[in-house]
């Protein structure tokens, strides 16, 4: 058997040749074009990172004097500071370890105040204790809850009163579960 040779026309290899040289020079022209528009528009870079950078400086205060000053630590934990300084701040606490040695009801307890004035003129003072219970402020400028309610009252009072000489309420009990069964397939 004769084997059959195909000849391609000259022409057309050429042309695989041209349409290759085209596509790397199309690249290359989409690339400059691209890296052309990704350029700065009207000449103004977006933000000048070797610009001394503006430094803000606030404006010179007034020293303010330490009238008083206390610190107190004992060995035993216990501790107590205060101080006043010269434009009407001041402020004034104590604390000691409550039922020290005892495990699990050990805690911290602290009392204390601090006063300023306001912005506008008004004296503010703050007492608070800090224990077992949390931190409870108190202050004559601090928000107090409004009233409850006649009616609400009434029927917190109701409820209260009906729960008292009702039953024992039962306690959940989890419903059995089967696990300990033998597990049948049909």
């Amino acid at each position: 058997m004769r084997k059959r040779t195909y000849y391609v026309p000259l022409s057309l290899v050429v042309a695989e040749d041209i349409v290759a040289s085209y596509k790397s020079t199309l690249i290359c022209l989409c690339a400059v074009l691209a890296s052309a528009v990704a350029k700065p528009q009207f000449g103004k870079p977006a933000y000048n990172y070797r610009a001394q950078q503006p430094v803000y400086t606030q404006p010179p205060q007034a020293v303010v004097p330490i009238l008083a000053y206390s610190n107190d630590v004992s060995p035993d934990g216990s501790y107590s500071y205060s101080y006043q300084t010269g434009n009407g701040i001041s402020a004034q606490e104590q604390g000691y370890l409550k039922n020290s040695g005892i495990k699990d009801q050990e805690a911290e307890t602290v009392q204390g105040s601090y006063s300023y004035t306001a912005p506008d003129g008004t004296p503010i003072t703050v007492t608070y204790t800090a224990d077992e219970n949390g931190y409870q402020a108190q202050g004559a400028h601090l928000p107090v809850a409004p009233p409850i309610p006649v009616e609400i009252q009434r029927s917190l009072d109701l409820i209260a009163a009906t729960q008292r000489g009702a039953p024992n309420i039962p306690v959940y009990k989890p419903q059995p579960q089967f696990f300990n069964r033998p597990f049948n397939r049909f």
